[in-house]
């Protein structure tokens, strides 16, 4: 069941109808929410903050269907939310997570994603934008419409820019559907700030913010441990020390995405491993060694060379 705002307030109710105690726990397991936190916690390492106001807006939105069905008046939520930080901090699983929240309150009829950058949604010329930003709106309805990098739609330095037209349909849609659309908008907390201050409709639009911290060095070895379990791999003792160097370094080059580094890193590690094997071709192999990565396989990264000075932002540093 999706709750409208037809169904916000239940005074008109009789109260002989309304039940005279509602169970918060058997709202909450039925919606699946727990289901949807655990698989958080073990999808994301740290974000405590972050998990805790996720399940801040889990509480308020059970109690609000609980006040209704014992008809007390309840104003429908402002779901629309902001999700700040640097790239690799979970911001897009959260958003997954989240739908299936609300899709399991009945706040969204489907609970899919649909994400979108200024390109999706932004014309080159005029008449292009309205048609691009609705159609995507239109892809999210009963959803989450997750807009990565939102502060690239607001270009004041260019007069003919569309970005400023894509966010006034963004503005009308949200109120008008927001039973059943959730928009989040997500970017580095900096940029964010002065898109929000641009537009004083938007920022009145969005009642959550959430800021997501970078990972701590020991955080980072621990995502790299699932990552490796999570395709048969592990680092051999000499491999751990080297990592954990690796991360300390990488950590204080240009270009660092957090999680997503320590993906890219553990890739290029297994290319270089299989590069190594392969020399051995001709001998056997066991099952340990085809799963071990040394150290070798880390040191070999241009991090531990020197080569990272004026590398293209577009290539990673792995």
């Amino acid at each position: 069941m999706v709750f409208s705002a037809d169904q916000a307030s239940s005074s008109d109710a009789s109260p002989a109808a309304w039940p005279e105690h509602v169970d918060l726990r058997l709202a909450y397991e039925a919606a699946g929410i727990q289901a949807v936190l655990d698989q958080l916690d073990r999808e994301l390492i740290g974000l405590k903050p972050v998990k805790a106001r996720i399940r801040e807006i889990a509480a308020l939105l059970v109690v609000n269907r609980a006040r209704m069905q014992l008809g007390l008046g309840t104003a429908p939520p402002s779901l629309h939310m902001s999700f700040t930080g640097r790239p690799g901090t979970g911001k897009t699983t959260v958003a997954e997570r989240m739908s299936k929240i609300l899709h399991g309150l009945g706040y969204l009829r489907k609970g899919h994603v649909v994400t979108a950058t200024r390109d999706d949604l932004v014309g080159q010329y005029i008449g292009h934008t309205a048609p691009k930003t609705r159609e995507m709106l239109k892809k999210a309805i009963g959803g989450v419409l997750f807009i990565d990098e939102a502060y690239y739609l607001y270009r004041p330095e260019n007069e003919r820019d569309y970005g400023a037209e894509a966010i006034e349909i963004l503005l009308q849609v949200m109120e008008a559907n927001r039973d059943d659309l959730v928009v989040i908008f997500a970017g580095y907390k900096e940029r964010m700030d002065i898109f929000y201050q641009s537009n004083p409709g938007l920022s009145s639009r969005v009642a959550n913010h959430i800021d997501f911290p970078d990972y701590s060095a020991d955080e980072l070895f621990a995502i790299a441990r699932i990552i490796l379990a999570a395709e048969s791999y592990r680092f051999s003792e000499e491999a751990c020390a080297a990592f954990a160097d690796y991360i300390q370094r990488r950590m204080q080059l240009p270009f660092f995405a957090n999680a997503r580094s320590i993906r890219n890193a553990i890739d290029r590690a297994r290319m270089r491993q299989a590069n190594r094997l392969f020399t051995r071709m001709g001998s056997a192999l066991t099952r340990l060694d085809l799963m071990t990565i040394e150290a070798v396989d880390i040191t070999a990264s241009r991090v531990f060379n020197g080569e990272v000075e004026g590398l293209d932002p577009s290539e990673p540093i792995t």
